[in-house]
C-alpha cells in the first residue's frame, strides 16, 4: 500500500467488528486437503491460513482453491497437501490501511480474503468481501439519502408541477365519476 495519512475511523482497525472478528482457521503445510476441509467445514469458514511453525503466513487455501485443484483435477484430497495448492503470492494488509482503498483493490484484482498481518507477517484477521460490503452499506445508503435530497431539492419544481397535475387528475376521476 502506498505510504499517506491514514484518516481516523476509515482504517481497517477502525471498524466496530474488527477486534472481534475470530481468528482465521490455520494449517501447517504439511497438512491434508482432507483434514483441512473437515476443519473448514466444522468451523464455516472458507479459506485456511497456511503458516510456519514460528505463525508467520506462508501461503492460504481457499474454498475455490480446492475446486479447481482438488475436486477438477481429480486429485486425492487424503494425499495432497496444503502446500501443493495454496497461494502463495499473497496480497496483505496491515491494520492500519484504510478500508476503502483495500475495497477497490479486491474488486479490481477479483479476490475475495484479505489477510491482515503484523510486522512480522503474523496473521491477525481475515477480511472478506463480506465484510466490506458490512462496513461501507451504512456509507451508501447515507450518499444515496443525500443524492436523492440534492436531486429532489434542485427539481422541486418538477415534483410540485407533477403533483399538481396528479392531484387535478384524481380529482376529474372522482367528479367525473360522481356526474
Amino acid at each position: 500500500m502506498p505510504e499517506k495519512a491514514n484518516r481516523a475511523g476509515a482504517r481497517l482497525m477502525d471498524q466496530p467488528e474488527y477486534r472481534t472478528k475470530p481468528k482465521p482457521l490455520m494449517g501447517n503445510p504439511d497438512d491434508s486437503i482432507a483434514e483441512t476441509v473437515a476443519a473448514m467445514a466444522a468451523k464455516g469458514y472458507g479459506s485456511v491460513v497456511v503458516t510456519e511453525a514460528d505463525d508467520r503466513m506462508i501461503g492460504i487455501v481457499t474454498e475455490r482453491d480446492i475446486m479447481t485443484k482438488i475436486v477438477a483435477k481429480k486429485r486425492d484430497p487424503n494425499t495432497t497437501k496444503l502446500r501443493e495448492v495454496m497461494t502463495t503470492e499473497l496480497r496483505t494488509a496491515r491494520e492500519e490501511d484504510e478500508l476503502l482503498d483495500w475495497l477497490r483493490i479486491m474488486s479490481n484484482e477479483r479476490f475475495r480474503r484479505l489477510p491482515v498481518v503484523d510486522d512480522d507477517g503474523r496473521i491477525k484477521a481475515i477480511f472478506t468481501q463480506g465484510d466490506f460490503v458490512s462496513y461501507t452499506w451504512p456509507d451508501l445508503m447515507g450518499q444515496m439519502r443525500n443524492l436523492t435530497r440534492a436531486t429532489v431539492i434542485d427539481k422541486f419544481h418538477y415534483f410540485l408541477i407533477g403533483g399538481g397535475i396528479l392531484i387535478y387528475a384524481l380529482a376529474m376521476i372522482v367528479v367525473l365519476s360522481v356526474i
